[in-house]
């Protein structure tokens, strides 16, 4: 079985834009030798043709029958709406959402925006996961709003710890790539 183009072209232009070597904190407080920050991809027109269809057909693989998705912004952001765009496209539509941090201190004082619906089945994104600890939080908004979690999507697991915790909180996680895979097209410094 050969390699989809779409997936060596996705994990090219992460490499290529998005992944660093260095000294770096993390946003769980660690320190690492290599960063990536999937924005750089993920918010770029070439990086959402790509990250569209192929998470949607990671989903779509997974078996998981998903109402929509979301994460906290802003990272799980531009991967959310491009799956949502992509499910359109292929008449499978999957809505999506972001969670704030907080709730808003004005207007409706919403933790969750966009179309997320109470009794949703839903996956929860993020660009990249090292702890899983953004991913947790978003869970907990969203079970607290009355949504099923029902899996994770990441598109690099770092591999530092993520996918052992969210399985402990009973969420199976699927990653479209690794920081170990990452680092293979990155030199080191």
């Amino acid at each position: 079985m050969t390699t989809p183009p779409r997936r060596d072209a996705l994990v090219q232009l992460l490499a290529a834009r998005s992944a660093r070597r260095g000294t770096f904190t993390l946003a769980s407080g660690r320190v690492s030798d290599f960063y990536v920050d999937c924005r750089l991809t993920t918010m770029s027109p070439d990086g959402l043709v790509l990250v569209g269809p192929v998470a949607h057909g990671m989903l779509t693989d997974s078996g998981w029958s998903v109402d929509s998705v979301g994460g906290l912004t802003m990272g799980a952001d531009p991967v959310s709406y491009a799956i949502a765009y992509a499910s359109a496209q292929a008449g499978t539509p999957i809505r999506c959402f972001a969670v704030r941090k907080a709730p808003k201190d004005h207007g409706m004082g919403k933790r969750i925006e966009g179309s997320f619906q109470r009794g949703d089945r839903v996956v929860v994104i993020e660009d990249s996961m090292t702890t899983g600890g953004s991913a947790l939080n978003a869970a907990s908004a969203i079970r607290e709003e009355g949504g099923t979690v029902i899996g994770a999507l990441t598109l690099v697991d770092r591999e530092e710890g993520a996918r052992a915790a969210l399985q402990a909180a009973g969420i199976p996680l699927i990653a479209f790539t690794t920081a170990a895979e990452l680092k293979r097209f990155i030199p080191a410094t």
